[in-house]
């Protein structure tokens, strides 16, 4: 049976120009525009909270209509402050998001699907498969939600956004889109385009959309293999998207003025970590205006992989840098399981 909520139509990844519609001609576009920055600068978790639309005016769209944000179900905290959020949709199904908090910033890392079908063989959440695509008011209420519970404010402090949890940001792209106008738009939550990063697995058609577009985060490649074969073996999806053209694709990918790819690179013990993996790496992205982030892997249960020792890292990172700027990510929130790779609804309890 379903709750009364559920039956409702949702609000939160409506633009104003959907508002406006569902107000309808009666009313003026300021009407609309005082609704739409309810739901996304004051963040509004319900309709009554809306004090600037008149009350028999809330009444009526509440009626109708819920605000629809997600709801924390659980919060697990690490020592070194990472918080991984178990957050409750609207039709029951949950997803999660990380907040990874610096001294001068935050990072949220918010999901695009519940699960994932990309199936790469290091990723805890490639276990859960594919539930289904999160709306563009799903992905936009994760920031809302982890900002409200943290008071943070993007006016105030810098906060980025990175699509690097669950699932493949591209293969929901035109949600993905949607919630990015909203999080950027000025009269909405106010993120800098500058701060939202996308991360795919390489869907090659979907790069190339992606690049057409006048609003859009920045870029993101999960490389992780140094060869066609070692790529398929790992990232299945490279099968479909061979890594020949996934370099290529990447190399004509329009960049804008300040611009630079990131090419992400888990680390494999024994894998896929070695000097010559390194100068293959190097070879593959010559001449392109990026950067590398090194992710020694992190573990999980049912994950046949290993992460390497500190010095071969340093050693990779090192021949990487004779090509582009590259760094080694730092682990945040391992024991609870927040880190890259991690997410998989797993309970601690």
């Amino acid at each position: 049976m379903l709750h009364w909520e559920q039956m409702k139509q949702v609000l939160l990844g409506l633009e104003l120009t959907e508002i406006q519609t569902i107000l309808g001609p009666g009313l003026p576009l300021w009407r609309a525009r005082q609704l739409y920055e309810a739901l996304y600068r004051q963040r509004a978790e319900q309709l009554q909270d809306v004090t600037t639309l008149p009350g028999e005016l809330r009444e009526a769209l509440a009626e109708q209509w819920d605000v629809g944000w997600p709801r924390p179900k659980r919060c697990y905290e690490a020592a070194d402050g990472t918080r991984r959020y178990l957050l409750s949709l609207t039709d029951g199904k949950t997803v999660e998001s990380v907040l990874m908090p610096e001294d001068g910033r935050d990072t949220i890392c918010i999901s695009t699907q519940i699960g994932c079908p990309v199936n790469c063989k290091f990723c805890l959440t490639a276990k859960l498969g594919l539930e289904r695509n999160l709306t563009a008011g799903e992905i936009v209420g994760q920031v809302l939600s982890v900002c409200r519970d943290q008071g943070l404010s993007p006016q105030d402090r810098r906060v980025n956004v990175v699509m690097m949890g669950m699932g493949e940001p591209l293969l929901n792209l035109p949600n993905v889109l949607k919630a990015v106008r909203l999080l950027t738009d000025s009269h909405g939550v106010g993120l800098s385009v500058r701060r939202i990063t996308l991360s795919t697995s390489g869907i090659i058609p979907k790069i190339e959309e992606l690049g057409r577009e006048a609003v859009r985060p920045k870029l993101a490649i999960s490389l992780n293999a140094s060869t066609e074969e070692q790529r398929q073996e790992l990232m299945p999806v490279t099968r479909k998207y061979p890594l020949k053209e996934l370099m290529e694709a990447c190399r004509r990918y329009p960049l804008r003025p300040w611009e630079r790819l990131t090419f992400e690179y888990v680390l494999l013990r024994g894998v896929n970590d070695s000097d010559a993996d390194a100068r293959r790496v190097v070879r593959l992205i010559a001449n392109l205006k990026c950067k590398v982030n090194l992710i020694p892997f992190n573990p999980g249960p049912g994950l046949a992989y290993e992460t390497p020792a500190p010095e071969q890292v340093a050693s990779f990172q090192a021949i990487v840098r004779r090509a582009a700027p590259c760094f080694i990510r730092k682990p945040r929130g391992r024991e609870i399981y927040a880190a890259c790779g991690q997410l998989k609804l797993v309970s601690l309890e």
